[in-house]
């Protein structure tokens, strides 16, 4: 059994190098419609540049896995913008996702909070079809959009799950097939549970990104033992990927929901002993605050126990 790791969005190890700097819409009026035009084309060039030293660093450390920024474009998905963020960029576009390709990189993309389908009001659903259509665009002009992934919460409650669940069914059938081909699911730490979230995903034919933080913040009823078998199962929608799975520990007994800087293995331990007994290949996404620099910690710390060897800069052999 092996286990790879990887990190979201930023390298803190490098410096000055954060793949989402930003340009607010307000600083954006005050612009010239020059200005405007010069400062999107700045700070989208930069996020690129940022985002392509990631994949190197990555490389140099042998992680195999990486959560692109949603920010790489500013102001992407605004109504009063809307601009082409392609064809400016079309070879440094391509330049990553090369890379990506050619050294079997897995790439993904997190949507924030906002970008659900469980809303009562047609105006959220919309913007959650722009939204996910942004982030197929950016894996399009890679050429990555067979290879990557973008994952989502199913979203919010609003006072009864059992009239939410089938609405996010149906608003979820304004999305285009294509991208839908390419996205998951996640359990949360509040409302949907991994037993909640299994269900939409086996109704979807959707792989589960399962959380194991959020699981053990907002439990199921049925035991996790249970549960791991189905959730991996999902997966086999998407044949020629690994189930993936992410990885956090709670900051402390009081703020159990918020994410510590790095993730303590005896957090996870109970988790990776149902893994083990399982016996397949899996891939931690650490979401801990100290990024890379928890990533690496946490092969580190696994490799110095019994039956955990570290396999190269990025993987673990699970025996």
């Amino acid at each position: 059994m092996k286990i790879r790791f990887g990190y979201v969005s930023h390298a803190i190890s490098l410096w000055d190098a954060s793949p989402a700097k930003t340009l607010t819409f307000t600083r954006y009026q005050q612009l010239s419609p020059e200005e405007r035009v010069e400062k999107l084309l700045e700070v989208t060039k930069q996020n690129l540049n940022h985002t392509l030293r990631m994949l190197y660093y990555n490389l140099a450390h042998e992680l195999e896995l990486y959560r692109m920024s949603s920010s790489i474009v500013p102001l992407a998905t605004h109504s009063e913008v809307n601009w082409d963020f392609v064809t400016p960029f079309r070879t440094e576009w391509l330049e990553i996702g090369k890379l990506v390709k050619k050294k079997k990189l897995r790439v993904s993309f997190h949507p924030n909070q906002f970008t659900l389908f469980t809303s009562p009001q047609t105006k959220i659903t919309e913007n959650a079809v722009v939204d996910m259509r942004y982030h197929y665009r950016m894996f399009e002009a890679m050429g990555l959009e067979q290879e990557g992934l973008i994952n989502i919460h199913i979203g919010g409650a609003y006072g009864d799950k059992q009239k939410t669940l089938p609405r996010f069914h149906q608003n979820l059938t304004t999305l285009p097939s294509p991208i839908k081909q390419v996205m998951t699911l996640e359990n949360d730490d509040k409302t949907y549970n991994a037993e909640e979230t299994l269900a939409a995903c086996e109704k979807e034919s959707i792989p589960l990104v399962f959380d194991y933080h959020h699981h053990m913040a907002n439990l199921s009823e049925a035991a996790l033992e249970e549960l791991l078998p189905r959730i991996f199962r999902t997966w086999e929608h998407r044949p020629h990927l690994i189930p993936k799975v992410h990885i956090s520990s709670p900051k402390n007994e009081k703020e159990f929901r918020s994410h510590a800087d790095f993730v303590d293995p005896e957090f996870i331990m109970p988790f990776l002993k149902m893994v083990r007994e399982i016996g397949i290949d899996i891939d931690f996404m650490i979401e801990a605050k100290a990024k890379d620099q928890a990533a690496l910690k946490l092969i580190e710390d696994l490799s110095k126990l019994r039956g955990y060897k570290r396999i190269s800069g990025g993987a673990v052999e699970v025996k």
